[in-house]
Formats: C-alpha cells, structure tokens, sequence
C-alpha cells in the first residue's frame, strides 16, 4: 500500500530488478485496501506523489496509477489482468514479502493470480520458507522463487509511530520524502517551524 513508502521497498525492487532480470518494477499504490482499513491514510494520491518521491533516480522503478484509477477497493488480480491484456507479451512478476504469500489463498481468485504471474517472495523475519512453499503450491502456484536479499527492519507502520512520536524519520524514507511529509503535515506530523511557533 505505501502508507508511507519507505527505503526497504526501494531496496526491494532494486534486488528484484537485479536477481530476477526484471525490465521493470511497477510501484502500485492501492486505491482503497479490500482486506483491511488503512490507518492513517493521506489518501492515494498523497501515497502515489510518496512513492515517485521515493523512486526518484531509478530508471527501473516506475510508479503505476493503475489502481488508483479504478473505482472500489482494489484487488491484485484485476490489476493483473489489466496489465497482461494491455501488454500480453509481458511475462509479469508479483513480488510479495513472505507474510503477504502465506495469505495469498484468502485473496480474490487467488488461482488467477499465480496463473497470470510468477510469484517472487522476499523473506520476512518470523515466516519460514516451508510456510511460504505450502501456501504457494496449495493454490498451484506453477513458478515461485525466493529473492536471497535480506530486507532492512523497517516498516511503514514503524514510520507512522515514529512520526506520530515527533522522531526524525530522514533515514526511514530519505530527506526528500521526509519534507514532502513535513510540508503536507501527512499522519499528524507539524513542521518544525510551526511546532517552535506554537509554543512560542
């Protein structure tokens, strides 16, 4: 969802461009989330101006508005469907974090979805491999791999604490997005200035 993008996602589709020789990796902010309430959402054109932010100065990291273009909740396998019959030459890849795959059977069609794409999980901390392959295979997933980077201790609801919290959060999502939050007050953050103003 990119509530808020942070440098983990970025370094994940880095890894995902170079270990499995993508063209292209697609960033895809939802428009609404199907399965649970967002929390502290800016709405998704605020997500959608994060996540170009966030992939400024990477030729292989695109932002896609797709999503955000639907009206409803958005479900991946319309997202998939839409793009391979756009471009039905493309051999697409889903990349989900392992806590993501392990649920993918409680997800709309989830048949369609490892048939439409390939599916690449990256490792999270607490989900074995074994949990990941079980859930892939029930659904027949045909091609699944595991990315071999391993993802910094981050999250996007770790942003959302930090900032809620007053803490900096430069190293979390970068200088740029940081201001970008700042600037749009984005999940209850003031801006210095208008803190120091108020106690003034």
């Amino acid at each position: 969802m990119f509530n808020p993008p942070h440098t983990g996602h970025i370094e994940l589709a880095r890894a995902a461009v170079r270990e499995l020789g993508l063209d292209r990796v697609l960033l895809m902010p939802v428009s609404i989330p199907p399965h649970k309430p967002a929390i502290w959402d800016p709405g998704p054109e605020h997500r959608a101006q994060m996540c170009r932010l966030a992939s400024a100065g990477e030729p292989q990291i695109e932002v896609c508005t797709l999503e955000l273009q639907r009206p409803g909740p958005s479900y991946t396998v319309d997202t998939l469907r839409s793009i391979h019959d756009s471009h039905p030459d493309a051999e697409l890849t889903l990349v989900l974090g392992a806590d993501m795959a392990v649920t993918l059977g409680s997800w709309r069609e989830p048949g369609e979805i490892v048939g439409l794409a390939r599916i690449a999980v990256a490792q999270r901390e607490g989900i074995a491999r074994a949990q990941v392959v079980d859930a892939l295979s029930s659904l027949g997933a045909g091609e699944h791999e595991f990315l071999e980077f391993s993802p910094r201790d981050i999250s996007s609801s770790q942003v959302r604490r930090a900032l809620t919290s007053g803490k900096p959060i430069d190293s979390m999502v970068g200088p740029v997005l940081a201001a970008y939050i700042d600037e749009h007050e984005l999940y209850g953050r003031r801006p210095a200035s208008s803190a120091a103003g108020a106690r003034s």
